[in-house]
């Protein structure tokens, strides 16, 4: 990595890999922080799961942290945002309390969801987060159905839909393409390929691989996108929200990115080699590419940057000791969320 090169920090622009985008120091560094604190959270979830203290299914977001932080840059408030099980990142990016994410993979009552939802099922309408979801592909439709709720309100909100490459092989995604551009839904479909789905790659699984296409016979367009550099991320991001907010209906982003771990903590990756691995974070780590942006520029150096590193470990570290302390939920808690009383509603 180039080391201490000087820079008119604070004027400058650094710009993406397809020179389309660009940030300021700050918000360099902000990209820097939030995505070594998805990094670090997610290390400590994995350790937490070796060790017992997450029950159930845990997928890990390493490697892909640069999506939801740079789709994050660019949301407004009250765009919603919706995806699939591998969701910790996403929770991050919108805001979410480390700690209540924390305790909420543990089962506690500390827990966003009350530890009932656990590593999948989490949410936060406070955040604009709808929830990750253990169905492959649920949220598709859910998410277009957020989007109808904006269009039929006319709130000037759009609904950013996060999936898969292998959940983009489900009916109901497409059942929701063709609504989302009947009714010029404000919508961006965001798919993380990263490449591999649950453990086959998309090459055989996929006829047609490049995924933003999907959308070519409902006449949605779409691009594909560098899914390890934030920059880009968010340039295409942008384009796609304006498209959307705009009134053109639906745009769909494919995010080329990649998981350095398994489908889940239970996958031994054994369909991919380690040297493939390996390569990808030597040569296209997201977070190294933006440190590598900051160095450049002058904008910050090692001991800066370790500073950073030092203080969102401190903050895992107190989200996994209060997840660790937190109490169970109390058994009542079986009962609650389970019905709604619908004759409230109507009597108003």
């Amino acid at each position: 990595m180039a080391r201490g090169q000087t820079g008119e920090a604070g004027r400058r622009k650094a710009n993406g890999a397809d020179g389309r985008s660009a940030a300021d120091k700050d918000e360099l560094l902000k990209f820097y922080r939030d995505m070594l604190l998805i990094r670090r959270f997610e290390e400590r979830a994995g350790q937490l799961y070796g060790m017992g203290l997450i029950g159930g299914f845990c997928h890990l977001y390493i490697g892909q942290e640069a999506i939801a932080v740079g789709v994050q840059a660019i949301k407004q408030p009250g765009d919603q945002v919706i995806t699939g099980y591998r969701d910790h990142g996403h929770m991050l990016a919108c805001g979410m309390d480390p700690r209540e994410v924390m305790a909420e993979l543990t089962g506690r009552a500390g827990g966003s969801s009350k530890g009932k939802g656990g590593s999948m099922h989490m949410f936060s309408t406070e955040a604009d987060f709808y929830g990750g979801h253990g169905i492959v592909g649920a949220q598709v439709s859910l998410g277009t159905g957020l989007a109808l709720a904006n269009k039929y309100r006319d709130n000037g909100k759009v609904s950013f839909t996060y999936f898969g490459d292998g959940a983009a092989n489900q009916g109901q995604v497409y059942e929701s393409f063709n609504m989302a551009e009947l009714w010029s839904l404000p919508v961006v479909y965001v798919i993380e390929n990263n490449q591999y789905a649950m453990g086959t790659a998309v090459e055989r699984s996929s006829s047609e691989t490049e995924l933003f296409r999907r959308g070519a016979s409902f006449k949605i367009p779409g691009e594909q996108v560098d899914g390890m550099d934030v920059l880009a991320v968010k340039a295409a991001a942008a384009k796609a929200a304006e498209h959307a907010r705009s009134g053109n209906g639906p745009y769909i982003l494919e995010m080329k990115t990649y998981r350095y771990r398994g489908h889940s903590m239970s996958d031994p990756a054994k369909y991919r080699t380690r040297e493939e691995v390996d390569e990808v974070r030597k040569t296209r780590d997201p977070i190294d590419h933006v440190e590598e942006l900051l160095e450049k520029h002058g904008w910050a150096d090692e001991a800066s940057l370790k500073a950073i590193d030092a203080e969102v470990k401190k903050i895992v570290a107190d989200a996994a000791e209060f997840a660790r302390t937190s109490p169970e939920p109390d058994p009542s808690e079986l009962y609650t969320d389970v019905y709604t009383d619908a004759s409230q509603g109507a009597a108003q």
